[in-house]
């Protein structure tokens, strides 16, 4: 890289994916700096984390707003921070394209590509398997370049088998642990693509 690429990360929660790429950039595995938090929920934990670790953290609620006009605000928003990539790390809505026009756009997906998407899909995985028609699940980093729901194209996936005598909660566990190390993996190759 000829320069340290600036990211803006968008999240809805706890916050532990953002925290696997603040860990990931204090420790010098990515080469990058997170320069603006923005949540669509006040008083989740990943606002704190992003406080604690010095990052510009901020609120931008829908309330009562029309998409568009809360994506054109988020747009601005974001802009402001200038950023390379943006990510989308537990965040919980869907971009339109008034967003996605102005911002090149990575998310973190817990399925497979084709399988579940949507909410939910670790719970839905784990259902699957109870009912015997799939014995493995995962995770995936994949460009946002439209409306369609977790279907752009594939950065990287991580598979995570299920194992005898599994529960939602060992599962889930595992699931998560993939997430941490498929973002890290996929904003860097992103980063690459872009070549920043």
């Amino acid at each position: 890289m000829d320069r340290t690429a600036d990211l803006a990360v968008l999240v809805s929660g706890s916050g532990t994916n953002l925290q696997a790429l603040i860990d990931a950039v204090e420790t010098g595995t990515l080469d990058a700096n997170i320069n603006l938090v923005v949540s669509n929920k006040p008083d989740v934990k990943a606002l704190s984390r992003a406080s604690q670790a010095g990052i510009e953290a901020t609120v931008l609620e829908a309330g009562e707003l029309e998409r568009g006009v809360y994506d054109a605000k988020l747009s601005d928003l974001v802009a402001s921070a200038d950023p390379d990539l943006v990510i989308l790390a537990g965040w919980n809505r869907i971009l339109s394209s008034v967003f996605l026009s102005s911002q090149l756009v990575i998310n973190l997906h817990p399925a497979l590509p084709g399988t579940f998407v949507g909410l939910g899909c670790i719970e839905k995985a784990f259902d699957a398997w109870q009912a015997k028609e799939i014995g493995h699940s995962g995770v995936m980093v994949h460009w946002v370049p439209d409306e369609g729901v977790d279907t752009g194209p594939t950065i990287t996936t991580k598979e995570v088998p299920f194992v005898e005598g599994d529960s939602l909660e060992m599962f889930t566990k595992r699931m998560h642990d993939a997430e941490h190390m498929a973002l890290v993996e996929g904003v860097t190759q992103a980063l690459s693509e872009l070549g920043v």
